[in-house]
C-alpha cells in the first residue's frame, strides 16, 4: 500500500496586504523524508510553512498524511504536526522545562497534571538539544541560542509524525548545528517526516531533497545531491553562488 504524502497543498494561494505572496499550483511533501525549503529573500518560504501548517489564511487545499486539514480534530492534528516558528516569543519567567512542556499539551487531558510518559519526553528532547542541564533556569535568563535550543527541545518533545521548522538554526553555533543535523536525521530513520526552512545552503544540501521557490512558487523539488538541483539554486539566487563537493559534503560558495 502507497504511504500517503506527509503534506499536500493544491491551488494553495496566500496574499497579505494586497500582494500574493504565494502562489502553488501542487505541492506535494513526501513522509519519511527530510526536505529543505530554500530561496533568497522575500521568495515565500516562511508564508508557505505557514499555510501548510494551517496557520494562515489561505485559499486552496492542504492534507495531512491524506487528510484534509479541516477534517482533523485539533488535538489529534497537534499531536501530529509540529511547529517551530521562526523568532518565537516565550514568557520569560517560565522556566526551559515549562517551555518545553508545553509541546505536551497535545498528549494531555484537560487540566491534567503532566504524566511519566510526559516527563520522559520533555527530558529526552531536552537532552537531544542540550538544554537539559540548565532545564530550572527562567527562559529570560538565556542566551539567544540557549533559547532556540529549549524551543527546539519543545517542538521535539511532541513526538509528532510531521515536523514543520522555520529557520530552526537561528543563533545555532556551529556544533549545535551539527547537533540538530543530527537530531533531524534520526527522526527520519525512525520514519518521521521533517520540513525545515533553512538560509544556510551548505546544511540545506544534507537534506534529502530541495523544495526551491522563487516569487513565492515551487520552481523545482528533487533530491539535494541532483545536479539539476543545484542548477536550480544557482539560477534562484542569480548565478552567485557556486556549489562543489569538498571532502565528500556539499559546500557552498560565492562566485
Amino acid at each position: 500500500m502507497t504511504k500517503a504524502p506527509a503534506l499536500a497543498a493544491q491551488r494553495l494561494q496566500v496574499s497579505l496586504g494586497g500582494r500574493r505572496i504565494v502562489d502553488v499550483p501542487a505541492l506535494t511533501l513526501p513522509a519519511g523524508r527530510w526536505t529543505a525549503v530554500v530561496g533568497p529573500n522575500g521568495a515565500g518560504k516562511t508564508t508557505l510553512l505557514k499555510a501548510m501548517a494551517h496557520l494562515l489564511p489561505a485559499h486552496g487545499s492542504v492534507q495531512l498524511l491524506g487528510r484534509r486539514m479541516e477534517e482533523w480534530p485539533g488535538k489529534a492534528r497537534a499531536r501530529t504536526l509540529s511547529w517551530l516558528g521562526q523568532g518565537e516569543a516565550g514568557t520569560d519567567d517560565l522556566l526551559a522545562q515549562d517551555v518545553v512542556m508545553l509541546g505536551r499539551l497535545p498528549h494531555q487531558a484537560w487540566l491534567a497534571a503532566p504524566s511519566a510518559a510526559d516527563h520522559a519526553a520533555i527530558e529526552r528532547a531536552m537532552r537531544r538539544t542540550q538544554c537539559w542541564e540548565w532545564r530550572k533556569r527562567p527562559l529570560g535568563q538565556l542566551s539567544g541560542g540557549e533559547r532556540q535550543r529549549v524551543l527546539l527541545a519543545r517542538a521535539f518533545a511532541v513526538e509528532a509524525e510531521v515536523l514543520l521548522m522555520d529557520e530552526p538554526l537561528a543563533n545555532l553555533d556551529a556544533p549545535h548545528q551539527a547537533d540538530w543535523l543530527l537530531a533531524v536525521r534520526e527522526l527520519v530513520v525512525a520514519g518521521r517526516t521533517v520540513v525545515s526552512v533553512l538560509h544556510e545552503l551548505g546544511m540545506a544540501l544534507h537534506a534529502d531533497e530541495l523544495l526551491v521557490l522563487q516569487c513565492g512558487r515551487p520552481v523545482h523539488q528533487g533530491a539535494s545531491d541532483d545536479p539539476v538541483t543545484h542548477a536550480a539554486l544557482r539560477d534562484v539566487f542569480d548565478k552567485r553562488i557556486e556549489i562543489h563537493k569538498v571532502a565528500g559534503e556539499w559546500v557552498v560558495l560565492p562566485r
